[in-house]
């Protein structure tokens, strides 16, 4: 049994849940200088107050999980991406502090407002530009990162974070249309066709970026008959847009996210088949980059325990707080 493709797929599959829970409630913060009123604040935020920290349950997964059972990866990575992953954190930290502290304040509550909107925007930020990095390739030499402290600094992974951003405030512009008073929610729709709109025009951009930067790719995109398999996402994206823009103008909002969160789920088995068997993209494989099958034996034990206990609280708790929400009512 290959344990570290499991592995592979395991860490994969965490950081696909984590985009997809906490990007939306990124892309609330996001949006969060765009409320009309202190009450709608107050309603964005508890829209996602009882589920925002246990989605990033998934992202200590990932890292921690990265750290465990592939620990050459996570020593190239960490020297490649310490910039980033220390301004994405730095924006959860700022994100978490300001949901205790503006509920508890009056006068200082627009300074709370400021810091969980900033918290959210250098957290999408840095996301977006630790994947352009990964896409765009991280310099190897032996087993050790081999490049420079600005190497996560391009135009390709700029643009990358701005793609994020756009994904982010679309999902985040979904869950609203879910979870906002009827009174509230009507310009939720105009403001995720929008976003949705942006999102295309990223990804049609990054999808023919990536062909032109790095001859791999371009040979596994057009390379008969392997772009048989390449093509068939690009129309299931293409179904999921044209279905998330008919449920957003038929005002079916459960559909709309459904469908959003589709798009995600389609760019990430893009990622992953155009890389594939790479863990960094295409210097180290997810063999190469693998504890010692005893390791991986052990550790994949305890997940098979842990992983249905963590997506049966996370689902209950998604079930419990089910509902839009009323005026007046929610965290304090």
């Amino acid at each position: 049994m290959d344990y570290a493709l499991i592995w592979y797929a395991l860490i994969g599959l965490a950081v696909l849940i984590y985009v997809v829970l906490d990007g939306f409630d990124l892309g609330i913060g996001v949006l969060f200088p765009s409320a009309h009123s202190d009450n709608e604040r107050d309603l964005m935020m508890n829209s996602i107050a009882p589920v925002w920290d246990g989605n990033e349950t998934w992202l200590v997964l990932g890292g921690g999980g990265l750290f465990a059972v592939f620990p050459l990866a996570y020593a190239v990575v960490m020297p490649a991406l310490y910039a980033p992953l220390i301004l994405m954190l730095l924006g959860l930290i700022l994100r978490g502090v300001s949901f205790e502290y503006r509920f508890r304040t009056e006068r200082g509550k627009f300074l709370w407002d400021s810091a969980f909107f900033l918290g959210s925007l250098l957290a999408t930020l840095m996301q977006g530009i630790m994947l352009g990095t990964l896409l765009q390739g991280i310099a190897i030499e032996g087993r050790a990162y081999a490049g420079g402290w600005f190497d996560w600094l391009t135009p390709f992974s700029l643009f990358c974070a701005l793609a994020t951003m756009c994904a982010y405030i679309l999902l985040g512009a979904c869950w609203l249309i879910i979870k906002m008073p009827s009174d509230l929610v009507s310009r939720y729709y105009t403001i995720a066709k929008r976003w949705a709109l942006a999102l295309i025009g990223c990804v049609v951009v990054v999808s023919i970026w990536l062909p032109l930067t790095n001859p791999l790719i371009a040979e596994r995109w057009f390379s008969f008959p392997t772009s048989l398999l390449y093509f068939v996402i690009p129309a299931l994206v293409a179904l999921c847009v044209w279905r998330l823009f008919a449920s957003l103008i038929d005002h079916r909002a459960v559909a709309a996210y459904l469908y959003s969160m589709s798009i995600f789920v389609l760019a990430a088995v893009g990622f992953g088949v155009s890389t594939f068997p790479y863990l960094i993209p295409f210097a180290l494989t997810y063999q190469q980059a693998a504890a010692p099958d005893s390791s991986l034996k052990f550790l994949l034990a305890g997940a098979v325990f842990l992983l249905p206990l963590i997506i049966a609280y996370t689902a209950y708790s998604y079930w419990v707080f089910r509902g839009k929400l009323k005026h007046g009512e929610g965290y304090h």
